[in-house]
């Protein structure tokens, strides 16, 4: 069990975040179904004694000496997982560390993230005189984008002006991540027999329509983040062989820059998609960013830390404020079998965060 004394240097909160990392692994906590997570992270902060809150399966907690006069700072990561794939030779609900390794299902992606943010928190969680307000949110739902994750925990938390959010960036810089949008179209023809001619079959309408998919390009490029990535993923069409259908549909993944919103790349397709319908089926999640010359990207910096643009999406999709990615753990390693994080790396996870938050909260 854990030690009931307050723990407050980097050393034993180090420990102390790589055990409960351990817990949380051999504790399942598909996206949606998160409640046995959420009770490990409200035991972990009161045995620290921090005071913190619960809305569903989402915890967070704001530091003892909160001032609303002051700037706020958000240090988020979730404790979701998606489901274990079959590829797994371990148990991926079994915490096993071997060769430095801590293997298990959560462990990169983004237990680790997670548990060295809390850990950073409490370090800092009493400190009076901060410059920077914190706040703490261990958040449900990430994995699904679901309605029930941080996006609803943000209305109740007081107004955010900067975010850490822990993914998997191997302690570099993620200053901006792309933005999705997930679309559905329909590409029509004319049904009959297969037997007879038919010249508006929609699977052959299709092709022209898979190749706009795959030849097109919008204008704007990104310097962080590069071009906007669209790429079908889906196709379906017709229920038996010698029936032509009259209707293809089609799935597109839409990955948005930053110098485009959600709405801007809908209206784009609406007009220019040779497709006969296709809709968005949200615009929620959009692209984010930090300036190259916020505090913490310099902070980051003077530690040796590189700056790039995330391919991948997180909760800095539902943040409206500047947000930075960056968290202990490869991105590579997420969602495959026999998911891992090196021990060291939670260790200098923890030790960056620190000094990073030093240099902008004691200044």
């Amino acid at each position: 069990m854990y030690d009931t004394s307050t723990i407050k240097s980097q050393k034993e909160l180090t420990y102390s975040a790589i055990d409960l990392l351990k817990r949380l692994i051999e504790t399942p906590s598909f996206s949606s179904n998160e409640s046995k997570t959420a009770d490990l992270l409200i035991y972990w902060c009161e045995i620290h004694q921090i005071t913190c809150k619960r809305n569903k399966h989402n915890v967070w907690a704001i530091n003892k000496f909160f001032d609303d006069k002051k700037p706020t700072l958000l240090l988020n990561s979730h404790h979701d997982t998606v489901f274990p794939n079959k590829g797994y030779t371990k148990d991926p609900f079994e915490a096993i560390v071997k060769d430095g390794k801590l293997y298990g299902l959560g462990s990169n992606d983004a237990g680790g993230a997670l548990v060295s943010l809390l850990a950073t928190f409490s370090y800092f969680y009493d400190h009076e005189d901060l410059a920077y307000n914190l706040i703490f949110v261990g958040s449900a739902e990430e994995e699904n984008s679901g309605p029930n994750g941080l996006n609803s925990v943000v209305p109740l938390l007081p107004k955010i002006d900067v975010a850490i959010v822990g993914e998997p960036t191997l302690m570099q810089l993620a200053i901006a991540e792309k933005g999705l949008v997930v679309f559905d179209a329909k590409v029509y023809g004319t049904a009959s027999h297969a037997a007879h001619l038919n010249d508006d079959n929609p699977i052959y309408n299709a092709i022209k329509v898979l190749e706009w998919f795959n030849t097109y390009q919008f204008m704007k490029k990104s310097e962080i983040l590069g071009d906007v990535k669209m790429t079908v993923t889906q196709i379906n069409a017709g229920k038996q062989h010698n029936a032509i259908p009259n209707t293809l549909n089609l799935v597109i993944d839409v990955r948005v820059n930053d110098k485009y919103t959600n709405k801007e790349i809908v209206a784009i397709l609406k007009e220019e998609c040779p497709c006969s319908e296709i809709e968005p089926r949200n615009l929620h999640l959009n692209s984010s960013s930090i300036s190259k010359n916020h505090d913490l990207v310099k902070a980051g910096k003077a530690l040796g830390r590189k700056t790039y643009g995330s391919p991948t999406l997180s909760d800095q999709s539902v943040l409206s404020c500047p947000s930075l990615k960056l968290g202990p753990g490869e991105s590579k390693r997420s969602h495959t079998a026999d998911e891992f994080i090196y021990i060291d790396e939670i260790k200098e996870g923890i030790d960056i965060y620190i000094k990073i938050l030093s240099s902008i909260l004691n200044s």
